[in-house]
C-alpha cells in the first residue's frame, strides 16, 4: 500500500512540475514588455454601487491620467448612498467624464452585467478599459500602458488588478500571493494560447468583442462572471495578449478579516464551474495535485517509507516552484509574500478545500 502510495506521490509531484515549468514558466521567465503609446481613443468604464467614499477618492485618480484621448463612463447601479450625486459633481468638473445612470430593473434588479451594458452602449470609443470603483491605478501612465498592448489582431489585453499591502499582516500576505497566483495562472495561459479568464480591476478589449457575442446574454442569469466568463467566452489565442508592466497594474484595498476574504473568494470560485472544460479541468487538477502533494508527502513520512526519495521529491519540488513563482512576483512587484510561501500555500490549499464545501451547501453573496 505504501509502495503504490509513493508511485500516487511521484506522479502528483510530475503534474506539479508540469504546471510550474512548462505552463507557469512562459510568464515566470517572459521577457520585460515595451509600452509603445498607441493612438487610439479609449473609453474608461467604471460600474459603481453605493461607492461614495471611494468615488471621490479614485476618480480624480482617473481622471488625471496622462493620455490623449479618452473618456470616463460612470456608471451609477441604482445606489442608495451618495454615489450618484458624487458622479453628478465629478462629471460637471471634468470635461471628459459621462454619467449614465441605472434604476433598478425588476428582470435585471442587481446584476451588475446589465447596468456595465448600458455603460459600454454609452461609450463613444472603439477600445473599453475597465476597472472597479473601489481600484485606482498605480501611475498616470495606466492607461497607455494598458492600451500600448492593442494591435489589429490583439483586441484583448488582461491587466493585473494587485491588493495595498498592509504591514504586519500575515492575512494581507495570504490575500496578495493568492492575488498573484492567479495572476501568473491566467498570464501564463494566455501565454501559451490558453486564455481562460481576466478581472475587471484591470482589462480592456475592443468594443467589437462585446457586440460580437451580443454581450453577456450567454451568461446573464450568473450574477457573477462580468470579466471572467465573458473572457472565457471570446478569448483565444489570436486575439488575446497580456499586460505586466508596472505603470499598469491597480491597486485596491485589501479585506481586513478572514470572514471577508472568505466570501469574497466564495463568489469567485462559483464562478468557475462554468468555464469552458478544459479550463475547469486544468484548474480543478492543478489544486488536486497541490491538496494531493500535501496529504502524500505527510502520509509517506509519517511512516518514514523511503523518506530520503520523498525528501528529494518534496526539496526539488519547492525548489522548482519557488524559482518560478519568485521571478513571477518580481515582475508583480510581490516579492515579499515569497518568504511566506510554504505556510501560505499550506493555508491557501485547506482554505480553498473549506470554500468547496461551503459552496456545495449554500449559495454565495453577489453583487447587491
Amino acid at each position: 500500500m505504501l509502495l503504490f502510495t509513493l508511485y500516487f506521490f511521484i506522479v502528483v509531484v510530475a503534474i506539479q512540475l508540469i504546471y510550474y515549468l512548462l505552463v507557469f514558466a512562459k510568464f515566470a521567465f517572459a521577457k520585460a514588455q515595451k509600452s509603445t503609446p498607441k493612438k487610439i481613443s479609449v473609453s474608461v468604464i467604471v460600474c459603481a454601487k453605493n461607492e461614495a467614499e471611494n468615488a471621490i477618492r479614485f476618480v480624480p485618480l482617473l481622471a488625471e491620467q496622462d493620455y490623449h484621448d479618452y473618456e470616463i463612463i460612470l456608471i451609477d447601479d441604482a445606489s442608495s448612498d451618495h454615489t450618484l450625486e458624487i458622479f453628478e459633481e465629478f462629471e460637471k468638473q471634468y470635461s471628459n467624464i459621462r454619467l449614465v445612470k441605472v434604476k433598478n430593473n425588476e428582470a435585471f434588479w442587481g446584476n451588475k452585467k446589465y447596468a456595465l451594458t448600458l455603460g459600454i452602449k454609452a461609450a463613444k470609443k472603439d477600445y473599453l478599459l475597465f476597472i472597479d470603483a473601489d481600484c485606482y491605478p498605480f501611475s498616470k501612465d495606466w492607461i497607455t500602458s494598458m492600451s500600448s498592448q492593442f494591435t489589429m489582431q490583439k483586441t484583448i489585453v488582461l491587466g493585473y488588478g494587485a491588493y495595498e499591502k498592509v504591514a504586519n499582516s500575515f492575512l494581507n500576505k495570504i490575500i496578495r500571493f493568492e492575488t498573484m497566483l492567479t495572476a501568473i495562472q491566467y498570464f501564463s495561459w494566455a501565454k501559451i494560447g490558453q486564455p481562460y479568464m481576466g478581472i475587471g480591476r484591470n482589462l480592456a478589449y475592443k468594443k467589437e468583442e462585446f457586440f460580437n457575442v451580443n454581450g453577456f446574454i450567454s451568461h446573464i442569469q450568473i450574477r457573477s462572471g462580468d470579466d471572467d466568463l465573458f473572457i472565457n467566452q471570446v478569448a483565444t489565442k489570436k486575439n488575446t495578449t497580456i499586460c505586466f508592466s508596472p505603470e499598469s497594474f491597480t491597486y485596491s484595498e485589501p479585506k481586513t478579516t478572514f470572514k471577508g476574504w472568505f466570501t469574497q473568494k466564495r463568489r469567485h470560485v462559483s464562478t468557475a464551474q462554468h468555464y469552458k472544460t478544459f479550463d475547469k479541468i486544468q484548474l480543478a487538477l492543478f489544486y488536486l495535485t497541490q491538496l494531493l502533494f500535501i496529504t502524500l508527502a505527510t502520509v509517506l513520512l509519517a511512516f518514514q517509507f523511503q523518506w530520503i526519495i520523498v525528501l528529494s521529491l518534496i526539496g526539488f519540488r519547492y525548489l522548482c516552484t519557488w524559482i518560478v513563482l519568485g521571478f513571477s512576483a518580481g515582475k508583480l512587484k510581490e516579492k515579499d509574500v515569497m518568504y511566506w510561501f510554504p505556510i501560505i500555500e499550506i493555508v491557501l490549499i485547506f482554505t480553498q478545500l473549506n470554500i468547496f464545501i461551503s459552496n456545495i451547501f449554500s449559495k454565495p453573496v453577489h453583487w447587491k
